[in-house]
């Protein structure tokens, strides 16, 4: 069975969720108020209405309310510059209560019915009593939330070992599972200082890029297979998967030759 849905996302939020346009015509790039478990929140669509199968839906799918008014939208962007602006209140009243809390970001939904802190800590953290005095201090409900490294990259950004702002921050690779096996895919060193990013974690570009590399290690020979090119039989020393070339040894009695080759040029002659 399958059922017609708009993908959205949150306000700095880099994962999209599946919600019913509720026979409303919605499209891309719209803002409408959305049902929630937290309540209502207003979201960004960022597809057209498709269909999906009922069984690829993660969580019991929910309902867009309406689209969004005019003073919505201000409304919401005033109160988002307002919980941004409450970092340092949230922070100090947290480091009053002497908890080993890290405060990462505090944001909030549309209508500021909701206060939401991100926070890092090395162990768990009973902050029962803290929520109280948080929410009786801001006058709205409060949610503490314990994020990890990979997520508190997404959060604050930054640059990685590339040289590029982040990945996750700008919303690639966040959704896919990253393993070992990418990193030998694109023949890279498997020193963490080499495929790790600034969180600690494997780098998300591994995952995107993955395909790629799948799709080209299967026409490229093995190192140290023998390929016949249009200049004889020889031994391949190094494939650079991104330009196809094909790095080929030849060798006689008398002398050594390396040279060059587009795979499309090869023949593999014998695996070892």
């Amino acid at each position: 069975m399958q059922v017609e849905v708009v993908d959205a996302k949150f306000h700095g939020g880099s994962h999209s969720y599946s919600f019913s346009p509720n026979g409303l015509d919605i499209k891309k790039g719209d803002y409408v108020i959305v049902e929630t478990e937290k309540g209502r929140d207003l979201v960004k669509v960022v597809s057209d209405r498709h269909m999906v199968s009922i069984d690829s839906l993660v969580e019991p799918l929910k309902n867009v309310v309406k689209i969004a008014e005019q003073k919505e939208l201000d409304e919401a962007k005033n109160n988002y510059q307002k919980a941004e602006k409450l970092f340092p209140e949230a922070k100090k009243l947290i480091d009053e209560e002497g908890l080993e809390m890290k405060v990462i970001s505090v944001e909030c939904n549309y209508n500021f019915s909701r206060l939401t802190i991100n926070f890092t800590a090395e162990n768990r953290v009973d902050f029962r009593d803290l929520v109280k005095k948080l929410a009786e201090h801001f006058k709205t409900r409060i949610e503490l939330r314990q994020i990890g490294p990979r997520d508190t990259a997404r959060i604050l950004g930054g640059y990685g070992p590339c040289g590029l702002e982040c990945c996750c921050h700008k919303g690639f690779g966040i959704d896919d599972h990253i393993s070992i096996k990418m990193a030998k895919n694109q023949g890279l060193s498997l020193n963490p200082n080499s495929i790790n990013g600034i969180c600690g974690k494997m780098l998300c570009c591994l995952a995107y890029e993955n395909k790629y590399y799948t799709e080209v290690l299967k026409i490229m020979p093995k190192v140290n297979s023998i390929v016949k090119t249009p200049d004889g039989e020889g031994k391949v020393m190094y494939n650079d998967l991104l330009k196809q070339i094909v790095t080929v040894k030849f060798e006689d009695e008398d002398s050594s030759e390396i040279k060059e080759y587009n795979v499309s040029e090869l023949e593999v002659k014998d695996k070892k």
